[in-house]
């Protein structure tokens, strides 16, 4: 371990990765974000705290499974000449829901449908915190790859996953009550999970979607809505005055 701390690049990995680990924690993040609205005011932060703490057990699990991650490549079923694997099984099934998750709330925005609180604090807290553990073992195949592509140490790994969950953490709640306060932002959240569903959906039929174009369209978009979200302030200003 003392070799480990002095070696500038077990240093270098591990900041690399921890910041990969965070950028690939985004989509995430708005989706726990989202998830966690339909719950009462109290419960919300209960809810990403629980749903998160259980994420980063799995991440940490997954590590250990490292072996076993690998042989998940190898088909256990083929039908009509396609071989899937448990790797595509998981993330055709955690594409699918993403999207299914993603255009139900769409829906649900555009046709002006009302949620009862109470039903939602009495049914939901448990729903949510297993939708956001579900959906974080999916996103967790990507960021356990990447960790075994960059880092040789299993300790390294673990840091890095320690890190970015803890930033997750810190970075749910201002994310929340943003995209509360301007929902034309959660419109383009959810379409940002939209993409986010498609792209898992196709890398699980073996047509891998760079995950660069999706993150450079994340941006662009997000800057347009910036601009837009300034807009409105200086005219609300202008307005006031």
């Amino acid at each position: 371990m003392i070799e480990l701390l002095g070696n500038p690049a077990v240093w270098a990995s591990f900041l690399t990765l921890t910041v990969l680990e965070i950028v690939l924690g985004v989509d995430n993040v708005i989706f726990i974000s989202i998830a966690a609205e339909r719950l009462p005011l109290a419960e919300r932060r209960r809810a990403r705290f629980i749903g998160l703490s259980g994420a980063l057990v799995l991440r940490i699990g997954l590590l250990f499974s490292i072996t076993w991650i690998i042989g998940m490549s190898e088909p256990v079923l083929t039908v009509a000449g396609f071989g899937a694997s448990w790797r595509d099984i998981i993330l055709l099934a955690g594409g699918l829901f993403l999207i299914w998750k993603a255009a139900t709330e769409i829906f649900s925005e555009v046709e002006g449908e009302t949620h009862a609180t109470a039903g939602a604090a009495k049914a939901t807290l448990f729903a949510v915190v297993a939708q956001i553990m579900v959906l974080d073992l999916v996103f967790s195949l990507d960021s356990v790859i990447t960790a075994v592509g960059i880092a040789d140490h299993i300790e390294v790994m673990v840091a890095a996953v320690v890190v970015a969950i803890l930033v997750m953490m810190v970075a749910a709640e201002p994310i929340a009550e943003f995209i509360a306060a301007h929902p034309s932002t959660k419109m383009l959240a959810l379409a940002f999970l939209l993409m986010v569903g498609m792209a898992l959906v196709s890398d699980g039929m073996h047509h891998h979607v760079e995950r660069g174009f999706i993150y450079a369209a994340m941006v662009f978009a997000g800057g347009v809505e910036g601009l837009n979200l300034w807009r409105q302030k200086r005219r609300n200003t202008r307005l006031a005055q």
